[in-house]
Formats: structure tokens, C-alpha cells, sequence
């Protein structure tokens, strides 16, 4: 057990016994040591099971939607790029700040089982960084391989690591900024023909199976009812009918989130057809980005977003169409 999660664990089990929080929610083992699932524990017996290391890649924000109208205070531990997501989540009245107890965790970048499946890493059993180099256990032994290689996409282009929101938070060792340019994946689509993105996005999108992975894991997809599961809509079941619904699926969640997405890439990292679905929301901030000024979902609980704060200053429609398109 490293001493981060020590550290974790003993503040967990403190703030539980002590009657402070009702629950805690984090990580727990999974039945490989690369997939933890996020859990929810009561007791301080429980978190015997509790594991933080570096697949803990899951945003847990979310799971306070649900967990913060219980009786009690909740506990969550959050990474930093998580903390854009509650904040967004509390600016939304989704989640009420004075039913959560904040702890910002440190992170050193999470790995991808994928990337280290492609690696020819298979029964990994730990990951172990030393500044850019991973070490990698697995049942045949150690690798050691660029820590780049392995990180989730998201942790690529990290957005920093400061906690926007935390009552309190537990680092052992400095966490080391990522310099990565995050729209660099959207600008090489942009340079694309229409007809070359067209082509992308199809060959993209008809590998969906509508498991909604994507969906249930966002943070910022949080109504009570989802236009996709209404009977009525004729775009309920998740197999999909024509490749233009398979399309719809993605497009209109797109347009639902932008604004408020934080591009937390959770959507990406939980896609089992590994669908770059990140790239539609980013194309959404950049344009925003572009249109209204640098805007960054979450950074701030009081910020309105640019497209529902409107002022004389904001763009015209037209010139946002012709933008559009010399951008599209």
C-alpha cells in the first residue's frame, strides 16, 4: 500500500468514526488490479477494500447527485480535474455543497489497461512512475516503459492541477503539470475537407452498441429523465435503427453538455469501442472559446456560461454561422 493511500485511508477512517461524514466514497479493488470501481463505504471496516493507485482514473462526482440527498454528510475524494465537475454540479443545483465533504487527492496521471494491452503488457498487476518512466508489473515480470505511453487521453491534456473546490486536501508528492496543448486532436480535424470529417465522425460513431457508458458517466448528464429513454421518442432502444440515429445519439448529447462540459473525458476513457468522443465536446469549448472569450466549465461556481449569459458584446448569429464554417 503506498503512503498516499495510507494517507487516504487513515483520514476516511477518522472522518467516519468520528461521525463527521455518513459515508465515503472512492475506489475499490476490482477483480484485476486494473480495474478499481468506485465505491461507496459506511463503516471504517469497510475500507479494507478501499484502493487509490494509478487506475483510479474514475471521476466520482457524479455519484454525489444520488449520494448528497442521503441523510449525512457525504466524503468524496477528488483528483483535481474532478473538482471542475462538482463545481459545475453545485452551479447546477444538482448537488448541495453543504451535504459534501470535499478531499482534493493527489494525481499523478492515470494509466490506460488499453494502452498497456497494446504495449504487449497484459496481466499487470501494479504501476509505479519515476518522473516521465512507468514501471510496469506483470506476471511475467517488470517493463519499464515513457510514462506518456500509457497515461489515459485525458490525463494527456490535463487542465492543471489545481482544486477549484476542496475543504481540504492530502498530497504527498508535487504534482508535475502537463504542457500539452488539449485542442491540438481537434485542430488536425478542422484541417479536414467536410467531406474527410464526414467520413471521420461515420466511421467514428457506427462502432457504437448504445450501451450509454458515455452518457451515464458524465457528469453533466444528470436529468431525472433522458429524452433517449422515452418510449415515445422512437430513439429508445439501444440498438440503433439507421446510421442517422446512430449519429443522433452523439450529436445531441454533444449539444446538451456544451457549455457545462469540463471535458473530464470520462465519456472517452469508459467507451468500450473506444470512440474519441471527447473530440466532439472540445470542438464545442473551442468554439465557444473562440466566439465568447476563454471559458472553462467549473473553474468558478458563480460563472455563467457564455451562451446563457447573454450581453451586448456577444456575437452576431451570422457571424458566428460564417466562423463556424471557415472553423467547422
Amino acid at each position: 500500500m503506498s503512503k498516499l493511500q495510507q494517507a487516504l485511508v487513515a483520514r476516511a477512517t477518522q472522518l467516519l468514526d468520528e461521525g463527521t461524514v455518513a459515508r465515503v466514497v472512492g475506489w475499490t479493488k476490482g477483480e484485476f488490479a486494473y480495474d478499481p470501481s468506485p465505491a461507496t463505504f459506511e463503516t471504517s471496516a469497510a475500507l479494507a477494500d478501499f484502493v487509490y493507485d494509478e487506475f483510479c482514473g474514475a471521476n466520482l462526482s457524479k455519484y454525489l447527485v444520488n449520494l448528497g440527498k442521503k441523510p449525512g454528510k457525504t466524503a468524496v475524494f477528488l483528483k483535481p480535474c474532478d473538482t471542475y465537475s462538482l463545481n459545475e454540479l453545485i452551479k447546477e443545483h444538482r448537488v448541495n455543497r453543504d451535504n459534501v465533504y470535499v478531499i482534493g487527492i493527489e494525481c499523478q496521471g492515470k494509466a490506460d489497461n488499453y494502452k498497456l494491452e497494446a504495449l504487449g503488457l497484459t496481466s499487470v498487476s501494479g504501476v509505479e512512475y519515476n518522473a516521465d518512466k512507468a514501471t510496469v508489473s506483470t506476471a511475467n515480470g517488470t517493463s519499464t516503459v515513457e510514462k506518456g505511453a500509457i497515461l489515459l487521453e485525458k490525463c494527456l491534456s490535463c487542465k492543471g492541477k489545481k482544486f477549484v473546490i476542496a475543504d481540504e486536501t492530502i498530497v504527498i508528492d508535487e504534482m508535475a503539470e502537463t504542457a500539452n496543448d488539449r485542442f491540438s486532436e481537434v485542430a488536425k480535424l478542422e484541417a479536414m475537407t467536410a467531406s474527410e470529417r464526414y467520413a471521420f465522425w461515420q466511421e467514428q460513431l457506427s462502432k457504437c452498441i448504445r450501451c450509454n457508458a458515455c452518457r451515464n458517466v458524465c457528469p453533466a448528464c444528470t436529468c431525472t429523465k433522458c429524452v433517449f429513454d422515452n418510449p415515445k421518442s422512437g430513439i429508445a432502444a439501444k440498438a440503433n435503427d439507421t446510421s442517422f440515429e446512430e449519429q443522433l445519439f452523439h450529436v445531441i448529447r454533444a449539444f446538451h453538455v456544451a457549455g457545462r462540459c469540463t471535458d473530464c473525458g470520462e465519456c472517452s476513457r469508459v467507451c468500450p469501442q473506444h470512440i474519441p468522443l471527447h473530440l466532439l465536446n472540445r470542438k464545442f469549448i473551442l468554439d465557444i472559446d473562440r466566439f465568447y472569450g476563454d471559458y472553462q466549465a467549473g473553474a468558478e461556481v458563480g460563472s455563467r456560461a457564455p451562451i446563457v449569459n447573454y450581453t451586448t458584446e456577444d456575437i452576431e448569429p451570422s457571424e458566428a454561422v460564417e466562423r463556424g464554417e471557415n472553423n467547422a
